[in-house]
This record gives structure tokens, sequence and C-alpha cells, in this order.
């Protein structure tokens, strides 16, 4: 069974440059871990943002959060770049219903941006 993992978080304003090399090293680190089968990233300008992590199984989402590096990567996290912390890497089977909305409106970005309300949204959704 696939397993997704969900984790969503508001920034500390002013740590994007520390952020994003602990991020680049983590996805590298990451994509190496057996099981590991991608992930998905979105943060708003507000801060907020979620990551989604796709495993093979359970036991390779929870080996993925007891990595070393990938623990202190948490501990520097809850110390420095998030004021908030929610879904703390929950488990979740991707099976779960949703629904989508799309918009016949042109696409003006390149990469997709999380709002608070959608972002509660994708919460109510997988807590069904």
């Amino acid at each position: 069974m696939t397993v997704a993992v969900i984790f969503s978080s508001t920034r500390t304003p002013g740590v994007d440059e520390e952020y994003e090399a602990m991020a680049v090293e983590m996805d590298a680190l990451a994509a190496a871990q057996p099981g590991y089968l991608g992930h998905e990233s979105a943060r708003g300008a507000d801060g907020f943002g979620i990551t989604v992590s796709y495993w093979v199984d359970d036991q390779a989402a929870r080996d993925w959060k007891q990595v070393a590096q990938h623990l202190q990567a948490q501990r520097l996290g809850r110390e420095r770049w998030y004021v908030v912390l929610s879904g703390g890497g929950r488990r979740r089977d991707p099976r779960v219903r949703l629904q989508y909305e799309q918009s016949r409106a042109p696409r003006t970005q390149t990469s997709p941006v999380i709002s608070s309300v959608g972002a509660l949204r994708l919460g109510s959704a997988l807590n069904q």
C-alpha cells in the first residue's frame, strides 16, 4: 500500500536561504531512501506550506523519519524555521477520495501556491 506523509508549516520570516539549503539536502537524501516514490510541495506568500511525500509502505515512511540527518533537520525546523508546525508528518492512505476543481482561467505562474483556505479544504478532505 502506498503511503502519503503530509507535513504543513508556517515558516519563520527571514530564514529562506538557510532553509532552502537544507531543503535541497533533504530532497536528495529522501530520494536515496529505500521506498521513496517522490514528493510535492507548495508554499504561499504568507509562509504557509504543505509537503506530501510518497512511500511504498508504512515502514519506508517510518524509516525516513528516523534517518539521522532528517532528525537534525526536524530539530532545526522546530528551533529556527517554523513558526507553526502541523500535521506532524501524519501518514495517510492516498486512496482517500478527494474532489478536484478545475479552472478554465489561464495559469499565470509556474509553481503552485496554496492558500490557507485551500490547505484547510485539503486537511478536511483527508480527515474524512
